[in-house]
Formats: C-alpha cells, structure tokens, sequence
C-alpha cells in the first residue's frame, strides 16, 4: 500500500523515480515542502485544519492522511498557499541590489581544496550570512585567513547567484517552488520535481569529445604551437597555469600563427557544444555518470549550463548576467508543455553501483 511510509522509504533511500508519476507521491513532496513549523501552522489555520499532533513529523504523517482524501482539492490548497509564501520571501529580494554586488567580484580562483569542515564552516558563518560584498571583504581583515579567501569568495558567488536563478524559475507561473528545503527537490515544473543544477559544459566531457573526433589534446597542441611560435612558458607549472600562461601569451603576441591556433581550438570546441545543444541527452547521461560520488543523485534534474563561447574559462559571469539568463529561462518554461515526459527520460549507470536508473532531465544552454 503506498502510505505515508511507503513515499517516506523512497525518499529516504534516494529511489524518486516514482514519484514523477503517482499523484499521491508528489503530494507527500509538496506537503514536504511546508513540513516547517510555522509554515504547518500557517498552513493549517488557513485550511480550517486542526492537528492533534505537535511532532513536526507526527504532523507531516497526519497532514498526509488528511490531504490524501482529496488528491485535487489538496493539491489546489496547497499550491496556492506555497505560491503566497514564495511571494512574501522574494519580496525580500532586492534583485537590483545582489546583482550590482555578484558584479564586484572580477575573478574567480578557488585557490585551494579544503576539507568538509571548512567547508561547512566558513559557507555558514560567512557565505549564507552576508549578502553585501564590502561586509564579507571586512571579515579578511579580523577573521579569514587568506589562504581561504578564494574560497569564501567564489562560495559567496554561487551561493547568491543560485538565489538569483532560481529566483527566475521560481516567478515564472509554471514553476512551483519549494518553499522549505526538500532533498533533491528545488521547484516542480508542471508538477514534475527538478533539482536545478547550475554548472558550465565540463572540461573533463569536452576532453572525451576531442578524443572521439580525434582532435588533438588541448595542452598538447598549445605547447606545440608554443615552440613553433618561441613563446617560453613554465614548464614545471601545473597543467591549468601552463595552459593559461600560453593562451595569454599567444593572444599578447597576435600574429597570423597564433590567432590561427587559437581559432582551431575554439571552433573545434564550438562543434562540441553545439552538438550537445543538438542532443541533451548525451550530456545530460554523462552528467549523470560522472558526478561526484559523495554527491550521487538520480533524481530529476534540471541542468543550466553556462558557456562564454569567447573564452570558456569566464562562463563563471554569465551567473549573474540577467539580460541572458531571464529570456533563456522564461523561454524554456513558456514552452514547457510542449515537451513529452518520455524525451525526458535519461537512463543511466554509475560507478560501484550495480543498478540502472531512470530520471526525468533536460538541459537549458546560457550559451554567450
């Protein structure tokens, strides 16, 4: 029987295949999104609702059994009340404001790798904190070494740039949001749940293409054209400095020779790009198979993937280019309903894991 615990196994196990498709199942997610106490409070004294239950999941399980009589009618209860508080937050969104700060920051180096403490200390002491850039410049002075400054900063970035995206997605009136966090859930579309997943057209996927069309190694082919051109660089630098070192140079030196070279390496990556805008699925698929194993998901997804066909190492700024994002996304989203669920489908494998899944995914090019 698919009860309350029945829908809370699946989630809890990361197996969400299912509820793409049963509306009971994406009921248990919307009421999901409210399981906060003063959202359940609000919630249910808007709907006439009185709880016997003061466990907030002893609320969530009663609030399912009582929503779950009337499907539809919850559903229209409950959007609507998710949609008032999704309009009260973004109100507190000063859209002009965060843009004008994401547009301060004028590089973007990790400049490090850092353990999972660091992480989950600085990103909520100061990323998640501070939403004015000169703020988070003063805690360098007193309180950040700055060894972790490229962190915070480019954490700080896509923090408040997601909060900008999804914003878009979240206005739009075929998106409904998810008010309260939900594991692996951002909005539903239609009433499909996605996790959006913001990244650009990786290095690694761009690498394999190249391999497959038997075009050269990108670093390989630089250093060639490096010797051809006597352009001297530091040999015992890692891979990614050579490469920029090189790239700069031969576009300080712009003669015939190195703007030809540099040209051939942008077209052939172009035909990669414009291939994969031609078939998502390929990428979707290997998007998929090549995340991050502490990070595995196979719920749907919803990848933006940001590309500066001029330079594809500043793909990073189109983050907070709203003249390209906002168009490209309400775009998308008018014609959603002309997308079939089956062309959605992406099936896939991972590593270390025996099984085969099947998601909903689809993929939106910011392409400059």
């Amino acid at each position: 029987m698919k009860n309350f615990d029945y829908w809370k196994k699946l989630h809890d196990s990361n197996k969400l295949e299912e509820f793409s498709s049963d509306k009971a199942g994406l009921l248990w997610l919307k009421i999901k999104s409210i399981v906060r106490k003063e959202l359940i409070a609000a919630f249910a004294n808007e709907a006439n609702l009185k709880l016997a239950q003061s466990a907030l999941s002893k609320q969530f399980e009663e609030l399912y059994k009582i929503l779950s009589k009337d499907v539809s009618k919850s559903y229209q209860l409950l959007d609507g009340f998710i949609r008032k508080i999704n309009k009260t937050q973004a109100s507190k969104i000063n859209t002009a404001q965060l843009v004008s700060e994401l547009y301060k920051l004028k590089s973007f180096d990790w400049g490090g790798d850092y353990q999972n403490s660091l992480d989950k200390y600085l990103v909520s002491r100061y990323v998640k904190t501070h939403q004015s850039y000169e703020v988070l410049l003063s805690k360098f002075d007193t309180e950040i070494s700055r060894a972790v400054q490229g962190y915070v900063l480019n954490s700080w970035y896509n923090h408040w740039s997601s909060i900008l995206i999804e914003h878009i997605f979240k206005s739009h009136p075929a998106v409904l949001p998810t008010v309260g966090q939900i594991k692996s859930v951002d909005f539903f579309i239609n009433d499909i749940p996605f996790d959006l997943k913001v990244t650009y057209l990786p290095a690694e996927f761009i690498k394999e293409k190249r391999k497959q069309k038997g075009f050269p190694v990108e670093l390989t082919f630089l250093k060639q054209q490096a010797l051809k051109s006597r352009i001297a660089f530091d040999k015992k630098a890692k891979p990614s400095d050579i490469q920029y070192e090189i790239v700069e140079k031969m576009k300080d030196r712009g003669d015939a020779s190195c703007s030809k070279a540099l040209s051939q390496l942008r077209q052939e990556n172009l035909q990669i790009l414009q291939e994969a805008q031609s078939n998502t699925k390929t990428l979707a698929k290997w998007l998929y198979e090549n995340q991050g194993e502490m990070r595995f998901g196979s719920e749907n997804r919803l990848f933006l993937v940001l590309v500066d066909t001029e330079d594809f190492n500043n793909s990073w700024k189109l983050k907070r280019n709203l003249d390209l994002l906002k168009p490209t996304i309400q775009n998308y989203l008018n014609n959603f309903d002309n997308k079939k669920i089956e062309d959605l489908k992406v099936t896939f494998s991972y590593k270390g894991k025996p099984q085969t899944f099947t998601a909903l995914a689809d993929i939106i090019f910011i392409v400059k």
